[in-house]
């Protein structure tokens, strides 16, 4: 028996919630909602049903402590670490790298804010997928 998806969203605090939706919007490949770069609340979504989007909020405060929750994401094609070094390029960083000699593994990385995610193996890397 299928289940409809009861997640909606998974929303980020954020200073710029733009920025950081733009940032995102470019590591996943879903397009900006109609917004612009004042607006309060930013969302991107694949378009897809069931699939949640992701909706950036404006807030004040600072983040300070670990996520507690975080994304964790698998390259659909590539690699972890062609993946790894795009995202650095736009703008990521590494915040601990898991990656092990015999090729598993993964790397935390922050996003602009500073929002914990972690890098997978590819799909391919995986068999998840023909190469």
């Amino acid at each position: 028996m299928s289940f409809p998806n009861p997640v909606r969203h998974i929303t980020f605090d954020a200073h710029d919630p733009y920025a950081l939706a733009r940032f995102w919007s470019r590591l996943t490949g879903y397009p900006l909602e109609d917004s612009g770069p004042d607006d309060d609340e930013v969302l991107i979504s694949p378009g897809q049903p069931g699939v949640p989007g992701l909706l950036f909020l404006r807030v004040p405060d600072t983040k300070t402590v670990k996520n507690r929750v975080h994304l964790d994401i698998q390259p659909p094609s590539g690699t972890r670490d062609a993946e790894v070094e795009r995202l650095i390029g736009l703008g990521a960083s590494v915040v601990d790298d898991r990656r092990t000699d015999d090729r598993l593994g993964w790397v935390v990385m922050a996003d602009i804010e500073g929002n914990e995610f972690c890098v997978e193996r590819g799909a391919v890397e995986r068999g998840a997928v023909s190469s």
